[in-house]
């Protein structure tokens, strides 16, 4: 699975849905898009400032992750940012690849 960080802004059209729904609605609805995709939610928070819900999601893969953050963006209901996670060893993991790389000279 993968595991993602989603930072999400509702426009005035989906801030009205929250009213009407409440959280508790709205929890409802990303549980069944994220379950349809095979994922789960870990977390899900609401928040004031510039972004107004959080979520750490798991989805099977980046193709899912795309999918749905395609069908929230159409829906004009909200802004959303994914931010894909890695675990501590998925690091460590990386740090042992070999990796050739040159940097541009001044």
């Amino acid at each position: 699975m993968a595991k993602y960080l989603i930072q999400a802004s509702y426009t005035a059209e989906g801030a009205q849905g929250l009213l009407k729904e409440g959280g508790t609605g709205r929890r409802r609805a990303v549980d069944e898009t994220v379950g349809g995709m095979g994922g789960t939610v870990e977390a899900m928070y609401y928040a004031y400032g510039e972004h107004d819900a959080v979520m750490i999601i798991d989805l099977p893969d980046t193709v899912s992750m795309a999918a749905v953050s395609m069908m929230v963006k159409a829906s004009g209901a909200m802004r959303t940012m994914a931010t894909p996670l890695l675990t501590i060893e998925e690091i460590d993991e990386a740090t042992r690849r070999q990796v050739t790389f040159h940097p541009p000279k001044a």
